[in-house]
This record gives C-alpha cells, structure tokens and sequence, in this order.
C-alpha cells in the first residue's frame, strides 16, 4: 500500500472519528469511545472490502454490516451519511438521539437503509447476524453463486462476546460452517467499570477455534496495510472467521485513551478541540472538507456496474426462481386459502380429538411444500412440538437447500436467528415448550421492537402438560407474552382454531405471532368453517339458551373452552344458570375490533367470568369474576391437577356458583 493511499485512507478515517464525536457532543449523550476507536478498521472494510451501494441500498447480494456494539452507533450513523445514503442527511447527524430523529441512541431496525437489523442488547447483533448468514446460504442454494455471493461483516464487543447468546451463536455458527460471516472484535479491553480483564480472560482465539472458526489476528488497529491483508484473507476462508484486532478505545485524545469514562460519557467541547488540534482537524463541527466527503461518496457507489450486471443475470432466471427472489423482497406469501380450507375439512372429517400441538404437526407438514420461503426449526424438541416430518428437510453443513434447521438446545439463539431470517425475506418459525420463553424473549422483544413477522411455536402451554412438574409449567408466561406490545398472541381450542391461527400468523409481516399449543387431547369444538372466526379474537362458541335471561359470560381460551362448556352444561342442568361460552384465542386480536362486536360478544348486562389455567393477572378487562392459577403447579399426572387445581368441568361449575 502506498503512503499516498494511506494518508487518504487516514484522512477519511479521522473524518469518521470527528463526525462521531460531533454528533456525539451537541447531544451531551452517547458512546465516543468505540468509534474514536475503530474509525481506522471501519474506514479500511467500507473502502476496499465491503460490497455495498448507498443508492441499492437493498441490493439482494450486498455484503452487510452489522455493529453488533450499537452503543457505538455514532460510527454507523457516520458512515451512512458520508457514503451517501440518501435517506440521512447532516441535519440527521446533527440530531443524534433526539426526538423521533432517524439516528436513535443505538440502531433502530427501518430507521435508516443502511441498518441491518436492530443492536443495544448486547450479544444480539451477533447472534442475529448468524441468522443472517444462514439466509444468504439458504438463498445461493436456491438460487447460484452467481446471484447470491456475499459477507457478513460484524463489529463486535467485549460485550458481545461475554453475553451467553454469543457462545449459541458461534458455537452453531461453526457446525454449520457458515464462511460467509466475518466477525471484527473490537479488543480494547474496556468495559463501563473498567477493564474487562477484570471479569473474563477467555482466550478467544482459542475459544473461537474450538468452535470450529478461521481466526485471524491485527496487533495494530492503526495500520491499514495490516487491517487490509487480513480482510483479504479472511475473505477466502472455507470456515467462518474472527478477527481478533487490538485497538485503543478513544484513540486521539490522551485524556481519553484507555479509560472507562470515554466508554460511554460524551467528550466536552475544549476535549473536542482537543482531539481535532491532535489530528490536524482545522474544520468546525460537522463540517467535511469536500475533497473527502468526495471520496467517501465514490465509496458508496463504487459498485454500480456491478449491481447492473447481477440485474442482467437475474432477469434471465427461470420463472419459479424469479419467484422466490420476489417473495423475498416483498414477504409475501403465495395464497394457500384452499389448503387451510381443506385441512380444517379434514379435521372436521376425522373428528379430530387430539392435541393441538398434534394438529400443528399436520397443518405445518400440510403447507411447508407450498411456501418457499418458510423456514424455521426448533430448539431441540422437533418431536413434542410437531413441527419435523416428512415434508421438512434439515438443513446442514453440505446442503443448505432446506427448510428446516436444528437449532440444538439454543433457544434464545433460535428467536435471534429467526430475526435475521425473518430480517431477509424468510417467513421464518421456531419452536420450544411454553415455560422456555423464559430463555429466548430478549430476541421475541426484538422481534416486536424491529415489527418482523416470525412465527413462535410454543407447546406445552398449561399445568396440564403434567408430571414434568412446576419448571416446565407455565403460569405466569402467558401474562408476561400478552404484556408486551405490538405481538399476537393465540392460543386455540381446537384443531379448527389452530388452522385459523396458523392462516392469521403466515398473513402477518409487521409483528411476530405466538402460538400456543397443549400437551394433553382437547375435543373438536366447531364445526363450522367459512369464517375464520380466530381472527376476530374471541366469538361466541357456545350460545346461551334461548328462552330463559343470560346470567353469565363464561370466557376461556385454549383447553380451557371445552371444560367451559361442560361446566356451562352443568350450571343450566343442575341450577337453571344460563351462560354462553366464548372462546378467546387472541386478546389483542379482539381488542382491534369494533366497540359493537366487542358488545355482542361481552354483553355489559351479564357477569362474565374468565377461565385460564395461568395467572389471572390481565384479566380485569374483561372478567368480573377470575378463575386460574395464581400458584407454581405440580408435578403429577394432568387429569390429577385437574381434580388438585379444581379444574374439573365439575369442579368450575361449582365455583363459578359459589363466586356469584
């Protein structure tokens, strides 16, 4: 490398650094120390390495970058608007972390074209990424290596890698051999408290190794001849990579040098001046001398020609490939209503009494051949929750042609991994029991937060999934998943109900959907199917006698609605006490009706009395009068807690009496 090219590169790099530190400055808030710090490697990737375009931002075989370390997002934030990116601009920069500006304290996933996912959460962007790399593989094996061929790069932290969603991620990363994934550690050796060799002292070149990753080595984070020759080298790798790079948190600045304080605290203006005197920096804030921001700009438009002739070649796909790129692009499903209509047709035919995790089996192994770009697996359960079977081909190391994957025992990995999938196109979907939500909702937040339309598929939804006992039984979860926003949450009754379910999930892009499924056999509770009436949220499923006053509402979801109807049988028989039942699978999906529907299936002048085998904490909305399980359960046979827990058809009616 020639010094000119060198002092150029040095130039653009400090460039980087002071626009961070600008942004960073007027908003008395953020985090200068990492890009102060990793201006020089981010400058080298962006300039010679990264295959990108500012103005094809959605350029299907782009390389992608993604800072895993979002509290440095001052670096991204810079790099978008010096490269070109039409949808930042300096009055952006400029409003670093204020209200509703697209430059958000840490990468927000559809602010900005350039961000590839949402990062904060430390050990998220890691982990997402992998999810993103299985897409790009799952896309050259359906497609070529001439239309899909690409990196992705990831800026990782001490952060990151101590993180336990780190070890999921690199440690499947590497049985699937994933060599399209480059991960850059950023070692400063930094943490808020100080330094991280205080808490871990992990060889993580050994530990990557041993995951089965190239490892790399840059002693000098300043040396671009050095940064440049590994990139190169890692590009080529037949493994995925990590780059161990030393580098000096807040470099420029003495003052700052090494120090926690920089780490998240912003530099003053005299620290500003300070560090612009130190580079030779003789511009004012948020000022680029237009020779460089010149060349910056070519940077982001280097690949052009490039991107036309990948346009050429995919015009000349064939048509069922054209297909699949455009499903892709635009998340959208073929129309499969005629296949839901024939399998709820073949539940009604069979009388279907069994699980509703059973029925999820069959609708799954019903549609998966149907829809390209429906991907997704489970966290080592494939068989308790239904979701491999003949129509399901793993997906592995040799041959990424599939479309299921095993995610081993790594369920928060598996929700992160379906963002990245969801992130790319894919229709993606996961699977574990109910009470493991526990282990994977940071990444179901995210899925929210980023509005991706993953699907979760939870079993075992209840006490009633029996002698395994109160740590697999969910009580509280469900509570917990209807609290967070903007996620449909069902949990159906029937087989009919879980068609339904399934149709509303697949239709869904802008929010991730939960599926709750039983353990235990639940009776075919409906017949009729020309409405999908899941939809609505809740329904009458059983109406009140005709010819005598409606007393009560009786509310229940999931398993619960046929032990609502016998307990409904019960009370007209033995107590001349007339109730309808409503089935409601989805609470936020009936709040989105109208006041007058909502009336009709809640009238305001009966007592209405909520039935739910979890935590009754939510309810108050809807019900006078609660019946659930405020209490760890136990570990029996399920019809024995039903008689324990007063679950019994019998049981509820005689509480439901009693509570009048």
């Amino acid at each position: 490398m020639q010094q000119k090219e060198k002092d150029l590169l040095q130039k653009m790099s400090n460039a980087v650094r002071m626009l961070s530190v600008d942004m960073i400055t007027k908003a008395k808030s953020g985090h200068p120390g990492l890009p102060m710090g990793t201006a020089e490697l981010i400058t080298t990737l962006f300039a010679k390495h990264l295959k990108f375009s500012s103005k094809y931002p959605k350029w299907e075989n782009r390389d992608k970058f993604i800072l895993s370390a979002g509290h440095g997002s001052a670096l991204l934030y810079s790099i978008l608007y010096l490269t070109g990116y039409e949808d930042i601009n300096i009055n952006e920069i400029k409003n670093f972390r204020q209200l509703h500006a697209k430059t958000a304290g840490h990468p927000e996933y559809g602010y900005l074209n350039g961000i590839e996912t949402t990062t904060g959460p430390l050990g998220q962007g890691i982990a997402t990424s992998i999810g993103i790399a299985l897409a790009d593989k799952i896309k050259q094996a359906h497609l070529s290596k001439e239309i899909i061929d690409n990196k992705i790069y990831v800026l990782a932290g001490d952060g990151c890698l101590m993180e336990g969603i780190s070890e999921e991620a690199i440690s499947l990363a590497g049985t699937l051999n994933l060599n399209n994934i480059i991960v850059l550690w950023d070692n400063n050796n930094i943490t808020i408290d100080g330094k991280a060799t205080m808490t871990n002292n992990t060889n993580m070149i050994e530990r990557f190794k041993a995951n089965n990753w190239k490892t790399y080595e840059i002693k000098n984070g300043y040396d671009f001849e050095e940064i440049d020759t590994i990139l190169t080298l890692a590009k080529s790798s037949t493994k995925p990579t990590f780059i161990f790079v030393k580098t000096t948190i807040g470099k420029g600045l003495e003052e700052t040098e090494n120090t926690s304080k920089v780490h998240g605290s912003p530099l003053s203006e005299e620290q500003r001046n300070k560090l612009a005197l130190n580079l030779n920096w003789e511009y004012p804030p948020f000022e680029i001398p237009t020779d460089i921001l010149t060349e910056w700009n070519e940077i982001g438009t280097q690949y052009i020609n490039e991107i036309n002739l990948w346009q050429e070649k995919v015009n000349n796909l064939p048509i069922n490939q054209k297909e699949f790129l455009n499903q892709l692009s635009t998340h959208n499903q073929p129309d499969i209503t005629k296949t839901f209509q024939s399998i709820k047709q073949y539940f009604i035919n069979e009388d279907f009494s069994k699980a509703t995790r059973n029925a999820n089996g069959i609708i799954l192994k019903s549609i998966i051949n149907e829809l390209p770009t429906l991907v997704g697996g489970t966290a080592d359960l494939s068989g308790p929750t239904e979701t491999k079977n003949e129509n399901t081909k793993p997906i592995t190391s040799d041959d990424f042609s599939g479309n299921f994957i095993e995610y081993g025992i790594r369920e928060h990995l598996m929700s992160a991994m379906s963002n990245g999938l969801s992130l790319s196109g894919f229709k993606s979907f996961c699977s574990t029991f109910f009470t493991f939500l526990d282990y994977l909702k940071p990444s179901l937040r995210l899925s929210s937060i980023m509005k991706q339309g993953v699907i979760y598929i939870f079993t075992h939804d209840s006490f009633m999934l029996g002698e395994d006992g109160p740590t697999h039984q969910p009580i509280e979860h469900l509570a917990m998943l209807r609290a967070q926003p903007n996620i449909n949450v069902i949990r159906p009754a029937d087989a009919i109900e879980a068609t339904e379910a399934w149709e509303i999930a697949l239709k869904t892009n802008d929010k991730p959907t939960a599926l709750l499924f039983t353990r235990q056999n639940t009776p075919l509770l409906r017949k009729d199917i020309d409405e999908n009436k899941t939809s609505k949220g809740a329904y009458i499923i059983s109406k009140a006698k005709k010819d005598i006053p409606q007393l009560l509402t009786i509310i229940a979801t999931g398993s619960e609605v046929a032990l609502a109807i016998e307990a409904q049988k019960i009370l007209l028989t033995k107590d001349n006490i007339n109730a309808s039942v409503v089935s409601m699978p989805s609470m936020n999906l009936f709040e989105e009706q109208s006041d007058e529907y909502k009336e009709s299936i809640l009238p305001l002048e009966t007592i209405c009395i909520s039935i739910e085998a979890g935590s009754t904490y939510g309810w108050d909305k809807y019900a006078d009068i609660k019946i659930g399980l405020d209490h760890f359960g136990l570990s029996a046979p399920y019809k024995d807690l039903l008689k324990e827990f007063k679950f019994t058809p019998e049981d509820l009616a005689q509480r439901i009496k009693e509570s009048l």
